[in-house]
């Protein structure tokens, strides 16, 4: 070892001025920042290398010692059988249980009925509470009705509040940013929410009594700095809530937890849970408290889980994961790889609690507390995040908080800025959604679920309204794309004939295979499914045009793509062109960006619209599936 030291001391230094004077020559005069720096949607800025970090912070640390919270949910509406799952959950490895009841926005649609303390007895029957985390999920403002529920099955029990770990949730903020409705003016509305919680710590019951969620804002498509000031904001609120009715912020500071969602970018879901930590504990420091370790659990982001090809949820899952439990989480939910087709049966319920019970007890994550303190990377990006975070907090104490800035429209109209970014993202595939947006199979085979996703799926709405608002939209990113290939299944099962393009090769195997490759990807994302062949070449390396219009119209299809190298494009598109139109092609796409004058020539002879790398995908599928469907099934569904 030390042999290899003083080998290493005999080399130069490596220095970030040498590393630049190696980029700027393979770059050969490009711009630098538009190669190699990446803005994210809300302008924070991720540089290409980072040094080792200067500045030094406090460690961030779990609120408990040890490793992560495996938690799982329980939303099946049967009682018996909920039952059932929870207990080969617990089982199976899990340390806490998630009650998501009907009426729950984040039930989907499915969710445990719980009408009283009866139904809550089925539901937990053999659930050890003193060695279990409960985690409760309500409808909208029914979190009072099911916390007293809750504590009179715990007094039926004969367990002592205090030694139990129940998560109440209580956060009428988060219910009212998904149904944009108030059952009562904030005033009334807050000082019920102190009685509950007044009643709660007269029980016996010490934390988790409120909840900070960020799972609406990430759904409605915010970016981590809006949701982490979103964090900032309500729980200021409860704070302020509290301390009107005599809760000093010193006994309500731990009276709550939050939760937000992980997602497949790594980097930014562990700052994001890094910042925090960081930004909640300048809260408490505000307040004149000592800053103490928060309740910070995550769940897999709903906004990424897919219809088409599940079994990529499983590697996007395992990433945010993987991110949430090195940024922090005390507590992880995964959501089953089926989540967004119904109701998980075993086999993905198991997978889920799976892939977190081997990064814990395999991969061993949790035993280093804060392992990317001092990466120049990650310090760099969670201080950007709390920069940017701190200052869309103190724009909605200005707008007089975060329900007056939600009651005003003003946070839903922040949001909505960075959902059309995404939307615009996704629709490109410069955030390319595998499976789904890219590398689609139209063959896929169906994936098993207990119960197929019922048609709506929103929380219930409170039949009680003095102030209404602007609801936060909940979306998957996949969503568009799967409409498109809905259609195309309803055009199969109608015609027996999905909508389809002939991939109409110029020039040998070798010369098209590049762009005919992309075709085919491209229009199956869409649902139309794409004739290829070999080619039409010449022993010669043309093209034989005539073979070429005979393949086409022996292929059923009414759209055909050029797809060939931009010499072939020169020399053989006019003809293919004005070969395929006379054979009855309805419409000609071609694969490139030909430059003028021979974009020119092309549309004259019939190239009606061009696909490329950043091209509107969704809208040029749209249209092209129109054009594509069979007879039996014009026009889309």
């Amino acid at each position: 070892m030390i042999e290899e030291l003083e080998l290493a001391s005999a080399f130069p230094r490596a220095t970030r001025q040498a590393w630049l004077a190696q980029v700027e020559r393979i770059l050969k005069g490009a711009d630098f920042e538009k190669k190699l720096v990446f803005r994210s949607r809300e302008g924070i800025v991720v540089q290409a290398l980072y040094e080792k970090a200067e500045e030094t912070h406090p460690p961030l640390w779990r609120g408990e010692p040890g490793p992560w919270q495996v938690l799982q949910r329980i939303d099946h509406p049967d009682p018996a059988e909920a039952n059932r799952l929870a207990l080969a959950d617990l089982e199976g490895g899990a340390s806490g249980l998630v009650l998501a009841l009907a009426g729950a926005a984040t039930a989907r649609g499915f969710g445990l009925p719980l009408p009283d303390a009866g139904a809550l007895a089925a539901a937990l029957s053999g659930v050890l509470l003193e060695l279990v985390r409960i985690r409760l999920e309500t409808a909208p403002f029914d979190g009072a009705r099911v916390a007293a529920i809750v504590a009179e099955h715990v007094t039926q029990r004969g367990l002592p509040a205090s030694g139990l770990d129940i998560d109440f949730g209580l956060d009428p903020v988060g219910d009212f940013a998904r149904t944009g409705r108030l059952p009562l003016a904030w005033p009334d509305l807050a000082a019920r929410l102190a009685g509950t919680v007044t009643d709660l710590r007269g029980r016996g019951f010490a934390r988790g009594l409120l909840r900070v969620d960020t799972r609406a804002w990430h759904e409605a498509g915010a970016g981590p700095a809006q949701e982490l000031a979103a964090a900032l904001a309500t729980g200021v609120t409860y704070l302020r809530a509290l301390d009107e009715t005599g809760i000093a912020p010193q006994d309500a500071a731990p009276l709550l937890s939050f939760l937000m969602p992980a997602d497949a970018d790594a980097f930014f879901t562990l700052a994001k849970f890094r910042a925090l930590r960081r930004l909640w504990a300048r809260v408490e420091e505000a307040c004149g408290l000592a800053p103490r370790p928060i309740r910070l659990d995550a769940e897999t982001a709903w906004r990424m889980a897919t219809k088409r090809d599940p079994w990529v949820n499983m590697l996007r899952v395992t990433v945010a994961t993987f991110s949430s439990a090195l940024g922090g989480a005390d507590g992880i939910t995964v959501l089953p790889f089926t989540a967004a087709l119904g109701l998980p049966d075993g086999f993905a319920r198991r997978m889920a609690r799976n892939t977190q019970l081997i990064l814990a007890e395999e991969s061993n994550l949790w035993r280093v507390a804060d392992p990317s303190a001092g990466s120049g990377a990650f310090e760099a990006l969670t201080g950007a995040l709390c920069e940017k975070a701190w200052g869309l907090f103190q724009t909605i104490e200005h707008e007089g908080g975060i329900v007056a800035s939600l009651a005003a429209g003003r946070e839903q109209a922040r949001i909505a800025e960075t959902r059309e970014k995404a939307r615009r993202d996704v629709a490109t595939r410069r955030a390319p959604i595998t499976g789904t947006s890219e590398f689609p199979h139209l063959a896929e085979a169906p994936v098993a679920v207990l119960m197929p996703a019922p048609e709506t799926t929103g929380p219930a709405l409170p039949d009680e309204v003095a102030l209404e608002a602007e609801p936060l939209p909940s979306a998957r990113d996949a969503e568009p794309f799967e409409a498109l290939r809905d259609a195309s299944d309803d055009a199969l099962t109608r015609s027996g004939r999905r909508p389809s393009v002939f991939l109409a090769n110029l020039g040998p195997l070798a010369a098209f295979t590049v762009r005919s490759t992309f075709a085919r990807n491209f229009f199956e994302a869409g649902g139309i499914a794409a004739a290829t062949n070999d080619g039409f070449a010449t022993a010669e390396g043309k093209t034989d045009i005539a073979a070429l219009a005979a393949a086409f119209s022996k292929s059923g299809a009414s759209v055909a793509c050029l797809c060939g190298t931009d010499e072939a494009y020169e020399a053989e598109g006019e003809a293919a062109a004005a070969a395929l139109k006379a054979a009855g092609a309805a419409a000609i796409w071609l694969a490139g960006r030909p430059a003028e004058p021979l974009a020119g020539r092309l549309a004259g002879a019939g190239v009606g619209e061009y696909i490329f790398i950043g091209c509107d995908a969704l809208a040029l599928l749209a249209k092209a599936q129109v054009v594509a469907m069979p007879a039996a099934g014009k026009g889309m569904s």
